[in-house]
């Protein structure tokens, strides 16, 4: 037998300690889901007496579909949109030589070092003179294309021998077709985790779509459940009930895909 080293048993003793820490008040989210509003405060895991009856009062309210419904086409086509544009973008950057080329790309990154609440005032008076106040385009165009993602994209883009793209030009594909065909299935992780990282930030943002829309009917899923809170005068199990649903999606999203994310995330960084 393989004998296991002091060290690593304090290693993994650790991370057993901080996993533990970050899914304990997961599971007392969904714990709570299923308690009725008498057993709210009562700190056991596992309820008395579970209960569906909050599942099937959230489901059964209109509101709550709308809300889910809408993050959902938010967060997918915007993460749709960024697959798009960034790796054009980044396409472009590491596999053409013009110039002005690194000027541009610094400019890109550059953003990266405001903070979004400084951005919120020029998005605010652009989708107001432009008419998107709230709309879904109000919400979704600030994030259609980010700085982070073409940065991702022209890192895994550099690794691509320029041997297989000259040869796609010798055999009389165009640009498009060569980006398309040749190069992104080639950076496969990094689309991967581009796009896994983008929805999940788009189904939880607060902050713009709290700013940028006045109408329920437009609410995502983090905003309805603000309302839906205050509305229910703080009723916890209606609250957690809500939030257990809305996190099912990202767990869902997560749990097929963490290969891709954890190896895009490597792999950028080795790229780094």
């Amino acid at each position: 037998m393989k004998r296991i080293r002091p060290g690593r048993i304090v290693i993994w003793t650790i991370l057993f300690i901080g996993g533990l820490l970050m899914v304990t008040p997961l599971l007392f989210m969904f714990s709570t889901s299923f308690k009725t509003a008498a057993q709210v405060y009562d700190l056991r895991l596992i309820p008395a007496a579970p209960t569906l009856d909050n599942y099937i009062r959230v489901l059964s309210d209109g509101r709550f579909l709308r809300w889910f419904l809408n993050s959902s086409f938010i967060a997918i086509t915007v993460t749709l949109s960024n697959v798009f544009f960034d790796s054009l973008v980044g396409y472009t950057l590491a596999k053409f030589r013009f110039r002005g080329r690194y000027l541009i790309f610094i400019a890109i990154l550059s953003t990266l070092m405001i903070p979004t609440e400084m951005l919120v005032i020029p998005w605010y008076l652009m989708s107001a003179n432009l008419g998107w106040l709230d709309s879904y385009w109000g919400i979704m165009f600030p994030g259609m294309m980010t700085a982070f993602g073409t940065f991702l994209m022209k890192q895994f883009f550099e690794t691509i021998p320029d041997d297989f793209l000259e040869a796609a030009r010798i055999d009389g594909l165009n640009e498009f077709t060569i980006w398309w065909r040749v190069a992104m299935p080639l950076v496969t992780p990094a689309l991967s985790a581009l796009a896994i990282f983008t929805f999940l930030g788009n189904w939880t943002a607060f902050f713009w779509p709290l700013i940028v829309t006045t109408s329920q009917e437009l609410y995502t899923l983090p905003i309805g459940l603000s309302s839906f809170a205050v509305e229910q005068a703080i009723q916890w199990e209606m609250i957690m009930t809500g939030a257990a649903l809305a996190t099912l999606p990202t767990l869902l999203v997560f749990l097929l895909l963490q290969r891709y994310i954890v190896r895009g995330v490597m792999l950028a960084g080795l790229k780094g």
